[in-house]
């Protein structure tokens, strides 16, 4: 399960993902990335924490499957957290196709999509 300080909940943050960060597409999902953002709403002199939020739309499939799809991503997104930059903020959006991949299949585009948006991958 993704940590609470590291879920994303406000709509500004989400609009401010996916308006003003990048985007990297993959078969089954589409991150948002905007790096090292500042928390207007944290307190406190420490580097707010790297945010994830999970978009699942009627589209990837009835109810269980979505919630299967974001439990799955929530978890990948665990892993990795720790490998974005202080203070960003990420939003994974799934695609229709998500609802019957395999969770090594997410695993696989989640990787892909981080390391192109980190500066490591190429189109």
């Amino acid at each position: 399960m993704l940590p609470t300080e590291n879920r994303l909940r406000r709509r500004e943050d989400f609009a401010t993902a996916v308006r003003r960060g990048r985007r990297a597409g993959r078969r089954h999902l589409v991150v948002h990335l905007r790096s090292g953002v500042t928390d207007p709403h944290a307190s406190g002199e420490n580097a707010a924490p790297t945010r994830a939020g999970f978009v699942v739309s009627k589209a990837v499939g009835g109810a269980v499957v979505r919630n299967k799809v974001k439990r799955r991503l929530r978890h990948l997104m665990r892993d990795r957290v720790a490998l974005l930059p202080p203070g960003s903020l990420v939003v994974v959006r799934a695609l229709p196709g998500a609802g019957d991949a395999a969770h090594a299949q997410l695993a696989q585009d989640l990787d892909a999509a981080l390391q192109r948006l980190l500066g490591g991958g190429t189109r």
